[in-house]
């Protein structure tokens, strides 16, 4: 059974260990997502911890980041490193470029919707070799939009990408999925979180809505 973390140092730990599990159970598109405000701006430090998660692959490790401003940051920032950094290419030069054989396994930070042509193009070649989403945004209706190309999009591509860990607080409640776990709602009660119940599919919407009215209101 899942400890519901109580910081997000903890909440990230539990996320490598989850991302490492699924990796073993045969997942090769993964997303880690925590959903608490302000992330994207600590996505060049998750970057960094799960790049190290996976030393044992050396320069095989590729972090990519969505733009070449971005990427030159991190190398600036971390000096001298075992892994590859990169940027997930541009309209002048293709993501297929910033690909090569040598190259294991992709760690791709916080990549957008305006990204997600480019995303979907690495997963494609990246065939068995491992891509990890970390705070991914892929899935921005304004941009990706709502219809019939939109839907294809999210059948041919985004429901293929395993989430693997997912943290999202709400109002006396949160939502917790850590592979290979379900599922599961948690909610507040004296300062604590214990676990309510646990589901097959990502809770949402209306759906979530009305489920948290059951759980916290009891008949």
């Amino acid at each position: 059974m899942n400890i519901f973390p109580q910081t997000l140092d903890e909440a990230v730990e539990q996320a490598k260990v989850a991302t490492k599990a699924a990796i073993a159970d045969g997942y090769r598109r993964l997303q880690v997502e925590l959903v608490v405000p302000e992330i994207a701006l600590k996505s060049q430090l998750l970057a960094l911890e799960f790049a190290n998660l996976f030393e044992e692959y050396g320069s095989g490790v590729k972090v990519m980041f969505p733009d070449t401003g971005a990427a030159a940051l991190a190398k600036r920032d971390w000096g001298e490193v075992p892994f590859r950094v990169t940027d997930m290419g541009s309209r002048f030069t293709p993501i297929e470029k910033n690909i090569a054989p040598e190259d294991e396994i992709f760690i791709v930070a916080c990549p957008s919707a305006v990204e997600v042509d480019r995303a979907e193009t690495l997963c494609n070649l990246a065939g068995d070799r491992s891509v990890i989403f970390l705070i991914p945004q892929l899935e921005d209706v304004a941009v990706v939009g709502i219809g019939l190309a939109a839907r294809q999009l999210r059948e041919r591509f985004i429901k293929t990408i395993h989430s693997c860990y997912y943290l999202r607080p709400l109002q006396e409640a949160a939502i917790l999925r850590c592979h290979p776990s379900a599922w599961q709602i948690w909610l507040e009660e004296e300062e604590e979180y214990k676990l309510a119940t646990e589901l097959s599919i990502k809770p949402m919407g209306e759906d979530l809505d009305r489920l948290l009215f059951k759980l916290t209101n009891p008949e």
